[in-house]
């Protein structure tokens, strides 16, 4: 087995130098690093993980908590956490909580046993107590969700104002029968999504049908059934806003499964744009997030903190955008 010893021999440096390459190497000179690794590489040197990690105290590893890995919003926000995770020597540990207050728990543990340097939560559902005496102990950070009056680093939207965007979206094409496929109302997204579904119809002076505001579970199943609930109504909604892809896609397959068109007979509207709303038929109209900016920022952030750097503000606002597609039209007035 090579030994961090052959290299710094192979390298003409000392084993402390060999180290500093390895694990701060913008405190050593270019040449040198430079001789360092080609000594590695040609010898084939893979570090001890396991002593450095008794020697320093880190495991260079964070943990990520997703509420449910089958959403395929999360991947583009994983994706942006593992480049820059990667590029700063860190190895990701993805923990699927599934929407269990629980589960989200149970690797918080895994902090309190050193498995892990930082914690990285996409998801808010634990007890706000229980996550602020870990941040207090430890690097965490929050990112899509928030916790409310907290104080740990935060990146999201804002989706009050996202939500209002999509609902006036449809209002302007002329729709006032509007339906709300909500997130569920334990969560914070599915709380805010609604609150901006009626922000939107009040400043319209629009009223909201309550057999119209129906609680989903962010989705494809939820969406099919409560669209189907709204189907079979004898006054159904001319638009739907969803509270996120999901919901909207499953929405847009109830709607066909009763022989009518979207948008001509109803139009639909999404939330968060996932890579299949584009090539859906047909193609959805939706709220954009920056998901791999919103990871990217978290892991930026959590490093700073693992790194005991100073932050300058606890939360971060990120831009939304509507991405106007097929799945909405102008009211169809014969309708």
């Amino acid at each position: 087995m090579v030994r961090i010893v052959d290299v710094a021999k192979k390298a003409n440096v000392s084993t402390a130098t060999v180290s500093r390459v390895i694990s701060k190497p913008d405190t050593v000179r270019e040449e040198t690093i430079n001789k360092v690794l080609s000594a590695i590489k040609e010898l084939n040197y893979h570090p001890n993980i396991l002593a450095r990690q008794l020697r320093t105290s880190e495991t260079k590893t964070v943990i990520v908590v997703i509420p449910d890995i089958s959403n395929p919003f999360f991947s583009k926000v994983l994706r942006g956490i593992e480049n820059l995770a990667s590029a700063n020597g860190y190895q990701v540990l993805l923990g699927d909580a599934g929407n269990d207050s629980e589960q989200e728990s149970r690797y918080l543990d895994m902090l309190r046993q050193k498995k892990a340097d930082g914690m990285i939560l996409l998801t808010a559902k634990m007890k706000p107590e229980l996550v602020e005496e870990m941040a207090n102990q430890f690097p965490v950070v929050l990112a899509c969700e928030y916790i409310e009056g907290s104080s740990i680093p935060t990146i999201s939207i804002d989706n009050v104002s996202s939500a209002r965007k999509a609902t006036e979206y449809l209002i302007q094409l002329g729709h006032r029968r509007i339906g709300t496929i909500s997130g569920p109302l334990g969560s914070v997204l599915g709380q805010d999504r609604l609150k901006g579904f009626y922000q939107a119809m009040a400043r319209c002076s629009i009223a909201v049908d309550p057999v119209l505001v129906q609680e989903g579970h962010f989705n494809y199943e939820s969406g099919f059934n409560l669209m189907k609930k709204f189907l079979a109504l004898n006054k159904m909604p001319t638009g739907v806003f969803a509270a996120n892809d999901e919901m909207a896609l499953g929405a847009i397959r109830a709607i066909r499964t009763m022989n009518l068109r979207v948008p001509e007979d109803i139009s639909v509207i999404g939330f968060d744009d996932i890579h299949f709303s584009s090539i859906f038929e047909p193609a959805l109209t939706t709220i954009s997030q920056p998901a791999f900016e919103i990871g990217s920022k978290a892991m930026e952030l959590l490093i700073m903190l693992m790194d005991k750097k100073r932050i300058g503000k606890n939360q971060y606002i990120l831009d939304d955008s509507l991405v106007i597609r097929e799945s909405c039209s102008k009211i169809n007035k014969s309708l």
